[in-house]
């Protein structure tokens, strides 16, 4: 879990700490190995949102264009760690208040999926008016979950949401196609 970093290729386009809207404005790292998920220490850049189990990095934000793009790592435990709720709360409801309403999660990194009851995602998913969450490369039995829980009323995934190539766009560029997938959707 230690050697797992965040996507850092982006720092030129944007940086949260540099951001005075990001929950993560003025924060600074220091390079030593201190957080851990269930004992296994996890590399330093990685953003503690209040869960035990499931930490972030916002990669991009544009507040012209709307959308922020999220990289998760760990297990994501509604069930016994509420992670929706920090997540909600630390990071995402700090966004919509400066309107971002389409959100890309990126989700190889998160190992787990223990559903809860559906009232965060119910809350995001009202909040976001015309916007939208995707859920980009989620373990198919993730994905799994999300749909016995009924969670695919409030994200996208699968299907031409599996962009293991994503690295190669820029952040523009990556939310430009994930609009695109997601306007078919719609249109449907």
């Amino acid at each position: 879990m230690h050697e797992i970093e965040p996507y850092l290729n982006w720092l030129k386009y944007y940086s949260p700490t540099h951001d005075a809207q990001s929950p993560f404005y003025r924060k600074t790292y220091k390079l030593r190995y201190e957080n851990h998920i269930y004992g296994y220490y996890i590399h330093p850049l990685w953003d503690y949102i209040g869960s035990e189990t499931l930490y972030v990095k916002v990669l991009f934000v544009d507040y012209q264009h709307r959308v922020a793009i999220i990289e998760l790592l760990g297990e994501w435990n509604d069930a016994l760690h509420n992670d929706i709720m920090y997540f909600k709360r630390t990071v995402i409801d700090k966004m919509l208040k400066k309107n971002i309403n389409q959100f890309i999660l990126i989700g190889e990194n998160v190992m787990d999926f223990h559903a809860s009851d559906d009232c965060y995602y119910e809350e995001w998913f009202e909040e976001i008016e015309d916007g939208w969450i995707a859920a980009i490369n989620f373990r198919d039995f993730i994905q799994a979950e999300w749909r016995k829980h009924r969670l695919d009323y409030y994200l996208n995934f699968g299907g031409s949401l599996e962009i293991e190539n994503w690295r190669t766009f820029q952040p523009l560029q990556l939310f430009e196609f994930v609009r695109k997938q997601i306007m078919k959707r719609l249109a449907m």
